[in-house]
């Protein structure tokens, strides 16, 4: 047998914990202040001031830099990659340096091959998401473009416009976390190389790391604040 039973149950935490984190966190976000639910709402308050000039540089300059974070982990991602399938004709030297740590239990070529083949799938999955995001933040360009100059707008089908711009923002800051979430997740999947049970403290480490910083840090105290803010303002 390629895995052993410790094995088979680890990847299956494993899974579970980042499969249900992902379903818990975009149920949760619904209605629960949390870093996704806040940036939204900023997102949409930013689209709304691209009609206020014609002079849109300022707005490009960020949204260029978004684009650069995206297509700099896009790029790694493929380094990456091109290295973990560079380690498959490089399994004999993997398995001399594991073995030369004493928790981990011994290992055949097909179980380190496997536990490559995991890693691949989930950088692939990473480099997907990352592309999605450049491209959605490609579609923002072009609906930035198209959209008229009209100073200090409350037109309906404006303020309608500028909603449609930030979930297509907020769809492509969604692929980019989900990229982001698949590193934290390959580290875990690093730990199954040394030991099943350090494969699963690290999933769930993972998950309670994400946790915290999506749903309890302090930056998301401070964007939330700044949210409320400019409600304020809207009101006055």
């Amino acid at each position: 047998m390629v895995l052993s039973v410790i094995d088979i149950a680890a990847v299956l935490i494993f899974f579970a914990c980042w499969v249900g984190y992902t379903q818990f966190s975009r149920r949760k976000a619904k209605d629960t202040v949390c870093i996704a639910r806040v940036l939204h709402q900023h997102r949409i308050y930013w689209m709304r001031q691209i009609f206020d000039n014609d002079a849109r540089v300022s707005h490009a300059s960020l949204l260029a830099n978004l684009e650069r974070h995206v297509a700099f982990f896009a790029s790694t991602t493929l380094l990456i990659l091109a290295g973990l399938l560079t380690l498959f004709t490089q399994v004999d030297k993997v398995t001399e340096v594991l073995q030369a740590i004493t928790i981990t239990p011994d290992q055949t070529t097909h179980t380190i091959q496997l536990k490559l083949a995991l890693l691949v799938l989930i950088f692939v999955f990473a480099f997907f998401q990352f592309t999605w995001s450049m491209r959605q933040y490609g579609f923002l360009n072009i609906m930035i473009g198209a959209s008229p100059v009209a100073y200090k707008t409350q037109q309906p089908h404006l303020l309608d416009y500028a909603t449609q711009m930030g979930i297509v923002q907020d769809q492509a800051g969604h692929a980019y976390n989900y990229g982001l979430r698949s590193y934290y997740f390959a580290l875990a999947a690093i730990g199954w190389f040394i030991h099943p049970l350090l494969f699963v403290g690290a999933s769930i480490w993972v998950v309670y790391v994400l946790y915290y910083r999506e749903f309890r840090s302090k930056t998301l105290r401070a964007i939330g604040a700044g949210i409320e803010n400019l409600n304020q303002h809207d009101q006055q």
